[in-house]
């Protein structure tokens, strides 16, 4: 029954033969990677085991190459990605032999590379910006509307519907609780991924309604509320729903991040966010050390008690990240220190899995692609309408991503979705960032004319934008 795992990458090739690899990616695959749960797999014997995303892809990435592929710009991020997906395979293989490295090295091709490429490939080069991200939101909100159910039943949807189809395969993946309310997960698995990956719709939504990229009402449905505003309130309620503090205090940054961005003068915000930042943060982090290090057992509360395991974490398993630090221990070997079976800190699982190299590309990927964009977003400012710069939104992603990462851990869809947004975010900077923006804006304005690819959206665009 689990052949079921295939029905994407059957209507991707339906797609292709009807329409086009961008269609399809649109279509077919952003659907698949944000609605449909990473966990489910189709079990082949001796052969690597795909997911729905996976599925999807494959299809897509082999028409990419064939008919857009000529076109590749390569770029420093290009080798990063890669050496990071080789690395990882390797040290699988090294640590657990070919068996498990064959579905690992897969698993990082198809929801590692491969969405890196095709979001880099596809996104810019074909004016698909806009209707790029206006899908991302969309599917997000439609996803915050859809598990509110679990918000006020406490049981996954998801489970419910794709346990028949993949008995035994969700069990890891139960629904947890804070405050007496069920976190939703989702198609995710757990309420931090989940938690994760609404962050970045919530910043990539407000970005769309600075930008005025929405029509002003839903078609059929007249209310007070703008088009964009629904869509935003409900992004927002998937953030609350999760009651997930990582992505939460994440969210915050991003936001912080993204406001340097508005204004006349985003230099100067910057500069007044960062004194007030290093003025606040500073007796903060101290503060929140000393709350931290009390260790689990003199804990007051829950939260305490949470704070105190990540610390604990550090303390016991950066010397045995160390000891194998090259290559790492591999995805299950590393011994375990008892009473903390699991790792809350996505940095100190990678090293402890797959060694220190691999930490330190990640590393290079989120803060190079962080700086690129600040520089780009500051080269182009101020941007009109205010708060339409994209490079200040996808740096504040980054900056969230970088702190959530610190307390929680990234697996399942939320890996293909991260190399998704670090390929559109390579694409826009390679297409000159907020700067094509600005060079539009103003033939516009001009009356010159002006038609850019970045932003400009072919007919099939429309489509659930």
């Amino acid at each position: 029954m689990n052949a079921v795992a295939f029905i994407p990458g059957i209507l991707a090739v339906i797609w292709l033969l009807r329409k086009s690899h961008r269609e399809a990616y649109l279509d077919i695959y952003l659907p698949s990677v944000l609605l449909l749960p990473g966990w489910c797999r189709c079990v082949l014997p001796g052969a690597p085991d795909p997911t729905f995303h996976e599925a999807a892809i494959l299809p897509i990435a082999g028409a990419f190459f064939y008919r857009g592929f000529k076109n590749w710009r390569f770029s420093p991020t290009d080798f990063l990605v890669l050496a990071y997906t080789l690395i990882i395979g390797y040290s699988e293989y090294r640590n657990a032999g070919f068996s498990d490295a064959q579905n690992l090295m897969f698993d990082m091709i198809a929801a590692g590379l491969l969405p890196y490429m095709l979001a880099k490939g596809i996104v810019e080069a074909n004016g698909l910006r806009v209707a790029f991200v206006r899908r991302f939101t969309w599917l997000m909100a439609i996803l915050a509307w859809i598990l509110t159910y679990e918000f006020k039943f406490a049981y996954n949807p998801y489970r419910r519907v794709f346990d028949t189809f993949f008995p035994g395969q969700g069990d890891g993946w139960v629904t947890t609780f804070r405050y007496g309310f069920a976190r939703i997960a989702g198609p995710f698995g757990h309420a931090i991924l989940a938690g994760i990956v609404f962050m970045i719709a919530y910043r990539l939504q407000r970005w769309l309604e600075h930008s005025g990229h929405w029509e002003p009402h839903f078609r059929s449905l007249r209310t007070r509320f703008t088009k964009a505003q629904m869509l935003t309130a409900s992004i927002l309620g998937g953030i609350v729903m999760t009651m997930v503090r990582g992505p939460q205090i994440g969210s915050v940054i991003a936001t912080v991040v993204s406001f340097m961005g508005r204004g006349t003068n985003p230099k100067r915000r910057a500069l007044i966010v960062t004194g007030l930042l290093l003025a606040i943060g500073i007796p903060v982090a101290i503060a929140a050390y000393g709350y931290a290090a009390v260790g689990r057992a003199a804990a007051l509360t829950a939260s305490q008690e949470s704070a105190a395991y990540r610390k604990e974490l550090i303390d016991k398993y950066v010397g045995i990240a160390l000891e194998h630090s090259m290559f790492g221990w591999g995805r299950n070997g590393w011994p375990k220190v008892s009473g903390m079976p699991s790792i809350d800190n996505y940095y100190l699982l990678l090293a402890l899995m797959h060694g220190v190299p691999v930490v330190l590309l990640l590393i290079a990927i989120l803060v190079s692609l962080f700086v690129r964009l600040m520089r780009n977003g500051f080269r182009s400012a101020p941007m009109k309408p205010s708060g339409s710069s994209l490079s200040f939104t996808l740096a504040g992603i980054f900056a969230g991503f970088i702190f959530s990462i610190l307390t929680v851990y990234m697996g399942d869809n939320v890996i293909p979705i991260f190399f998704t947004i670090v390929g559109f975010s390579e694409g826009y900077l390679q297409a000159g960032g907020d700067a094509s923006d600005r060079r539009r804006n103003a033939g516009i304005a001009g009356g010159v004319g002006i038609t850019v690819t970045s932003t400009t959206q072919p007919r099939f665009a429309h489509v659930l934008a």
